[in-house]
């Protein structure tokens, strides 16, 4: 199956400039939909992981079907505000400005061996809070992956050292 034919392009959106990859599509389409989850998976057959971890909200989409394939624990990356326990809150830089994400204390633990999924890779800020928020609670990341990667951006060069699996690329 070719997924980028079920991604839809949008042009400008949400500003002038971005060509918007919209993955929508391809979770109205489940035969798409699961061939996606299926193709993840099989990015990382061979690496041994414990737990999927995956920020909000698009990556919940990729990250909680495929922990429940894999029989994995499966942990969201939230803003913040949004979880119930004790949260570690983590500060990081963007390119026009600061963000901050949350997850509970106790969500990884120490050892455990961390797959961070998501449904983009763009400049890689955001996965890249999210690794050094699992290496604060003790996890170690053996891997990222994603369902698209703009690799124009290079944000591989930001992760050189982990292993980074996409399904589907676009120059930008």
């Amino acid at each position: 199956m070719n997924l980028k034919e079920k991604i839809r392009v949008i042009e400008g959106f949400p500003v002038e400039g971005i060509s918007f990859k919209d993955i929508t599509t391809i979770l109205t389409d489940p035969e798409a939909f699961d061939y996606s989850i299926t193709a993840m998976i099989e990015a990382f057959e061979d690496v041994d992981y414990d737990v999927i971890v995956a920020p909000e909200a698009r990556g919940f989409i990729i990250g909680a079907p495929m922990a429940a394939r894999q029989k994995k624990a499966f942990v969201p990356i939230r803003k913040p505000g949004k979880l119930p326990a004790e949260t570690l809150t983590y500060s990081y830089e963007l390119e026009y400005g600061s963000d901050e994400l949350q997850v509970h204390v106790d969500a990884i633990e120490p050892g455990a061996r961390v797959l961070v999924v998501d449904d983009l890779l763009a400049t890689g800020g955001t996965v890249k809070a999210v690794r050094e928020m699992v290496e604060k609670l003790g996890g170690e990341v053996v891997g990222m992956g994603f369902l698209i990667e703009l690799t124009g951006l290079k944000a591989r060069d930001l992760l050189h050292d982990l292993r980074i699996e996409s399904i589907v690329q676009y120059e930008f």
